[in-house]
Formats: structure tokens, sequence, C-alpha cells
């Protein structure tokens, strides 16, 4: 099958990280390759395999499903493919166990065929990239965090030297030296002390940053999931910093194509129903991703504080990798009967991107993962923030400068909230005057994000840079 420019069919490897926030955009990039009509290899483990969304049928034939070993690492739980699968703090843990996969990546690479011309990597791959240019296969680093964020953790060229080193939280919580433009986009203490008064930084033997820097400084190219118009100005700094092509994706936002979330219809209509019944824009939808794990403080304190809020709500409530309590057990006595005429808390898998585009959703309660954020604003939702873990806190920044949202206000040293703050954040953000501006530009926001046609030519370009500047055979 020849694409639509005649160059003839890449073979693209795909090899993402093991999360599901990461897992899932892979897909969909690859769906987007094959619809070109590009052969696509999406390598990942058995159980990570399987949790993909389905392919659709008139692509079967481009996207092939390649299981790589299970991984077996010493003191990970049974079954252990992917970071919702284990507490955070084992998360170096499965950093051992994916470089474990370098050697069956190399083994396919080698023995592909056709030969791979493009290999789309994460920033756990530190190891691709020499692994790639040895094997005369182009590597392509796929960021799935924002241009802002990426600045932040800074030049490959630099973060690494002893000079430009960050050794504590205190670190993390101003400008970096490499930005001279003022920015308010920097970690809150609590955000990141944990990673520095505990062990987890570096058990694997290699840390996060030097995971980024190695594997943007060796690829081929970057690529963001991201538009210019979005982060213009942090486009501009990161393309500086690299020194290297960088080619925006679009925000690859979610399509309405049945069953492309999983689920069943039943569950869905359950769901539905529920949201049939509330008045339009009046909803709050809370989720905080699959890894994200509050302490009990902080569940109670944003328990009350929806209670508090008075406004309806359909609360996505996951029980922490690892945990051997309940939903509901966590949760304050008697909070379930006391909200039953106000909210619905759901102890199950839900079909985000369903539940946001329903009518009667009229704002977001988001732990500010990217994949999450560009959900809210595809379909319009104000954004109230509360970020847990990762790239969230720099995300949360962002996306207050822009007045897409509000955030809960937490103590900066130990990030303590009151339930008041986060009934006082939920209202502002849904129902007062001031903030009307909030509402108006995350609606304002919904035909960039959810725009089919300028995401469509972003992913045009994209694929264009990729038939372009394959590798000669």
């Amino acid at each position: 099958m020849e694409n639509q420019e005649g160059g003839g069919v890449l073979h693209v490897v795909m090899f993402p990280w093991l999360a599901m926030g990461h897992l899932i955009p892979f897909h969909h990039l690859s769906t987007l390759l094959a619809s070109k009509g590009h052969k696509i290899s999406f390598l990942s483990t058995p159980r990570n395999l399987n949790r993909l969304p389905k392919t659709p049928l008139s692509l079967s034939s481009l996207i092939n499903l390649i299981p790589l070993p299970h991984l077996q690492i010493q003191n990970l739980p049974p079954l252990s493919e992917s970071s919702m699968d284990i507490p955070h703090q084992q998360a170096q843990l499965l950093k051992i166990a994916f470089d474990s996969l370098e050697t069956p990546l190399a083994r396919f690479l080698e023995s592909a065929s056709p030969k791979p011309d493009w290999v789309v990597y994460d920033y756990a791959s530190h190891w691709l990239p020499p692994l790639a240019a040895d094997l005369g296969v182009s590597a392509a680093y796929f960021s799935l965090f924002n241009a802002a964020n990426m600045a932040f953790i800074g030049p490959p060229s630099m973060v690494l030297e002893p000079e430009y080193a960050r050794t504590t939280a205190e670190d993390f919580t101003v400008v970096p030296r490499w930005i001279t433009a003022p920015s308010e986009i920097v970690y809150r203490r609590h955000e990141v002390a944990k990673y520095f008064e505990s062990s987890e930084g570096n058990e694997s033997g290699t840390n996060d940053v030097e995971r980024f820097a190695v594997s943007i400084g060796g690829s081929d190219v970057v690529l963001f999931r991201t538009c210019v118009e979005f982060e213009p100005e942090w486009f501009d700094i990161v393309c500086e910093l690299y020194n290297k092509p960088v080619v925006a994706l679009g925000f690859l936002p979610p399509q309405l194509v049945s069953n492309e979330e999983g689920g069943n219809d039943a569950e869905w209509g359950e769901i539905e129903g529920w949201l049939e019944k509330q008045r339009v824009n009046s909803v709050v939808y809370v989720a905080l991703g699959t890894e994200a794990t509050l302490s009990q403080d902080e569940l109670t304190g944003l328990a009350l504080g929806l209670e508090r809020s008075r406004l309806p709500f359909f609360w996505v409530l996951r029980k922490p990798p690892g945990s051997i309590r309940d939903q509901l057990e966590m949760l304050p006595d008697g909070f379930v009967n006391r909200v039953m005429d106000q909210g619905r808390v759901y102890m199950d898998w839900a079909p985000q991107a369903r539940i946001l585009s329903h009518p009667a959703i009229g704002g977001f309660l988001t732990h500010c993962g990217w994949n999450s954020v560009i959900e809210g604003l595809s379909y319009g939702r104000v954004l109230i923030l509360f970020p847990v873990m990762n790239d969230q806190g720099l995300n949360a920044r962002l996306l207050a400068g822009k007045k897409l949202g509000v955030e809960i206000p937490r103590n900066e040293w130990d990030g303590t909230f009151t339930s008041d703050s986060v009934s006082d954040s939920v209202r502002l953000a849904m129902e007062s005057e001031e903030g009307e501006t909030l509402r108006a530009n995350a609606r304002e926001a919904k035909f960039l994000f959810g725009d089919k046609y300028i995401n469509e030519r972003y992913v045009d370009s994209f694929v264009h840079y990729f038939e372009e500047n394959r590798p000669s055979k």
C-alpha cells in the first residue's frame, strides 16, 4: 500500500513508557500514521497491549501489536506491567524492569521486515537512541509533556553539567537559569519534596532528569503533543534549547469513536442516565488519573469540599495501587449517603472523554495530567486545578496563567489545604461572576484543542516530515 505522497510506505516502531497516559497517545498516533497508509509495529508487554483501545478494523492490517517478554523484577507485585499497577514509590523498580526490554527491542529492530524507518520512543528509553543509530533507524522522541514543561526540564547540553545540577527540592521552585524570560511556571516545594526525602529518585541507576536529557539529546527529531498557537513562547524556547528539529503534532484530541475508550454500553448507559437528569453545564467532573494517590487527609478534604460546594458532581474514585482498603472506607463517614441527591461517586473505570463531552458537564476538577487537560479543554470545560505528581504542578501554573482554570490553594511547603478552599475554588470556577472569564476562556480553547481541522493539519505536517526524512536504505 503506497501512501498518497507516493514516497512508499514507512515502517514505524512505537515504544512507549509503561504508563496508560503514554501508551494510549502512542496508540492514537499509530492510528493516525496508519490512516496515511504507513505500517506500525507497536511494542509493549502483553498486559499493556491488552489494555489499549481497539484498533479500528480498517487499520488492523497496518498496526501490528508486538508483545515483549513479561517483566520479571524482584519486589514488584505480580503482573505489574504499568505504573497504574504499582504505588508511585515503586516507580524506579518499574524502570529497572523497563530497561530489561532493551535486548528484546534490539532483536526486533534487527530482524524486522521490512526494516524500520523510524522508532518513536519515550523519555525513559535513554538507551534507545544509540541502539537505533547503530541499526540505521531514525529516532523520534515523542514528548507527552508540553513545551513549557520541557523548557523547565532544560536542554540536554546543560542539565547534566554539575554547575546546573538541581539537588534540592528548592532548586525546582525557581525559574531555571536557561529560561531568561519572566515566568511563573515553577514547582511548589511540596510537589517535589517527596522525591528528595525518600530513596525514590535513583534506584534504577538513572534518574529521570538524566533519562529525559539523554533521550532527547540522542534523538533525530523531537515531537510535541501541542499546538504552537497555545504556547508560542515556550515552543520557541525549546526549539532554541534543543538545537535540532522540533515538530508539533497538535493535541491529538479525543475522538468519539464507538468503543474507542473500551468499556461497554451498559456502563455508559448508567452514567449517561445520571447525567441526563442534570442541568446543562452544572456538573463538576472529578477525576485524578490512574496514578495519583491521595493521602487520607487529602481525600477527606476533597470530599468535604465537594459536598460544601453544593454543586452536582461526578467523581471517579479509584483504589490506589497496592491499597488493601476499599474506596468507600477511605471516604468520610456518611459522605455517600449525605451527597446522594447532589453527586455520584463512581468506583470503577469510566469513559472520561464521553463524560466530558456530555452537555451536563461544566467543569473538570483534574490532577492536571496533560492527557486529561487536553480532553477537558477539547470540550471547553473550565478547569479546577489540583496537581498531585510529576509534571502536573507545572501544568497547573501554565493553565492558571492562561486563565483557563483556578488552582485550589495549598500550603507551598507541605501541600495541606482546607475543604473550604476546595469548595470556594469549585464555586468560583463553576458559577461566580469572577469566574466567567475563566469559563469564557475555556469555551474559546475548545476551538483550538478540539478543532478537528487544525489538529489534522498538524498531523499531516508531521507525517510529511517523517516521509521526507526517512533514512536512506
